[in-house]
């Protein structure tokens, strides 16, 4: 890995190689930040564990870092926070640094990168063009590769059309695992940290690291013991029918009919379905009462009529604050059935496959016509939060001179599984696992991949997690069931070291899938050939016994192999 104060010297030498000033409101002293470097390196040379040592990121600015103001893109609103914002700190205790806050559409209302007194922030590679918003800057300094990654926030798809316009990963977790203590709501029971990178692993990283509750957060979620950590095998993802593209140019059509070739190569089972209901759902956002949130959160600020405020985020915000109480009562009424209806499309399937926007304007087409243009960008992307769904926005080649990209969307806490699918698609290798944690569980048998029974993991979101040798005190025994399994039981006298396969599962998947588990197999704990321990299958000594005995072949393989 690169030495921090190398890092720091090459962000800064970036910084002043391309020339994007607009798209920082704050950067931080050099020297200030070299001397932080080394502390971090001397650090990690002492053996101590930083998972984000050697990296730096930018923060978008209405997400609090401590002795560098807060303007949510509004120098009249600026205030000077004096604790971090727990995601910020997070990753400040995992070894990372922040460069500086970055340029936003005000108050994080917008999905275009203009609208800030701060200035345009112009596209990272083609001027002329915007960089998509609100998360403009934090997408620009990724894409420039200033920064390794950067914060952003979401609420209808800020953490993601930036991404699709640059051709970089953007990552929008579940609601509430990053907690959003420290960050200017834009409308809260909807808002979300994201992470831009470059590197699908280095983005993961940073959100692992930022994930999870905070007392000091209404919002904040922990992962449920249902939680699946992979898709089925094969992978069942749905797609827009032909009428849910009625929005791309022929030649995006063209780049998501490649997409979606590329994803069923790797295995995947791809569906058609009608996406008309949640398109219908997104207007909710900014159609509906529930653009209220925006009002509650920064309205009696704008209502003081800040000379600095942009006149679209404004007229949003303050018209907001004039919608009757029943108007929002209605709304989220309507907004629970479109819920119940989106649960009911998305249950067969593992994820949803989406472009995640609908072209790449200039900013000449958004100065013309503010609203309207920034409202088509939003067509695939509104939706997401409102109706609890996770999503990850993954590069996806070129279309119409700009790059091109895809959403991979889950339900609530299924985010490996959106994180997987963007990995097979971009071919780039996944280590960590989000969540971490979970049971392993040792199989030998007719679980192993491939195998008849593997099925009844593979449903429970079980995540295959590489082999695993028993210490040297196992016999295993052909039984004769069907399909053929066999049996394991511990002998310290006369047994040896079997090999299998780790799997790791939710507690409540292990236990369901021990209620359905049938005599005379067993999970107990069953130790490796490190010394460590985990849970796995045992069989009763007596069935085990009237049995043939095939310790010899090591494995269940191999002994199929050899009998075949």
């Amino acid at each position: 890995m690169t030495g921090t104060t190398d890092r720091v010297r090459e962000a800064f030498r970036l910084l002043r190689e391309t020339g994007r000033p607009e798209a920082w409101i704050t950067l931080r002293d050099e020297q200030d930040l070299l001397l932080e470097a080394k502390l971090v390196d001397e650090r990690t040379a002492t053996g101590e564990h930083l998972p984000l040592a050697g990296t730096v990121f930018a923060v978008k600015d209405n997400i609090d870092v401590a002795g560098l103001p807060t303007t949510a893109g509004c120098p009249s609103y600026a205030y000077s926070p004096e604790r971090n914002a727990t995601a910020v700190a997070r990753l400040l205790d995992a070894g990372a640094l922040c460069l500086g806050k970055t340029n936003l559409d005000q108050f994080a209302t917008g999905l275009v990168g203009t609208r800030s007194p701060y200035g345009a922030v112009r596209h990272a590679f083609q001027p002329d063009k915007i960089s998509g918003g609100s998360s403009s800057g934090s997408a620009v300094a990724v894409a420039l590769g200033i920064a390794d990654f950067a914060l952003g926030t979401d609420t209808a798809g800020s953490g993601r059309v930036p991404a699709a316009l640059h051709g970089i990963f953007g990552l929008k977790p579940t609601l509430g695992l990053i907690p959003t203590t420290g960050v200017v709501p834009a409308a809260r029971s909807y808002d979300c940290v994201t992470v831009f990178g470059r590197s699908l692993a280095t983005a993961q990283r940073a959100l692992r690291v930022m994930t999870g509750p905070d007392p000091a957060d209404p919002g904040s979620r922990t992962w449920p013991a249902t939680t699946r950590y992979a898709a089925a095998n094969p992978a069942r993802v749905a797609v827009p029918d032909a009428a849910g593209l009625v929005h791309l140019t022929p030649e995006a059509r063209k780049a998501f009919a490649t997409t979606i070739e590329r994803l069923r190569g790797t295995g995947a089972e791809i569906t058609p379905v009608d996406t008309a209901p949640l398109l219908e759902a997104a207007g909710l956002l900014y159609e509906g009462a529930l653009v209220a949130e925006r009002h509650a959160a920064v309205g009696a600020f704008l209502e003081s009529g800040p000379a600095d405020a942009d006149p679209v985020v404004a007229d949003i915000i303050r018209s907001a604050g004039r919608l009757p109480a029943h108007a929002l009562a209605t709304d989220l009424d309507r907004l629970a059935r479109h819920r119940a209806t989106a649960t009911a499309l998305l249950s067969p399937f593992d994820a949803l496959l989406m472009p995640t926007t609908t072209r790449h304007p200039t900013l000449a087409e958004v100065a013309a016509d503010p609203v309207e243009v920034n409202s088509r960008l939003g067509v695939y992307t509104n939706f997401v939060n409102l109706l609890d769904l996770a999503a990850v926005a993954v590069p996806a080649g070129a279309a119409d001179g700009s790059p091109f990209g895809v959403s991979i969307i889950t339900r609530a806490f299924d985010d490996q599984t959106a994180l997987d699918l963007a990995a097979a698609l971009t071919g780039e290798s996944i280590v960590d696992v989000y969540p971490d944690g979970g049971t392993d569980l040792a199989v030998f048998g007719a679980h192993l991949r491939g195998r008849p029974l593997n099925h009844q993991l593979t449903d429970l979101g079980a995540r295959y997690a590489g082999t695993v040798r028993t210490a040297p005190e196992y016999r295993m025994a052909a039984l004769p069931t069907e399909p053929p399994k066999p049996g394991i039981v511990r002998d310290t006298t006369h047994g040896a070291s079997l090999t299998g396969e780790r799997w790791t599962l939710s507690p409540a998947a292990l236990g369901t899938f021990l209620a359905r588990l049938p005599a005379p197999l067993s999970l107990g704990p069953i130790r490796l050939d490190d010394g460590s321990q985990v849970t796995g299958f045992h069989c009763d000594p007596v069935a085990a016994a009237e049995g043939t005995d095939i310790t010899r072949y090591g494995s269940w393989t191999a002994y199929l192999e050899r009998r075949t």
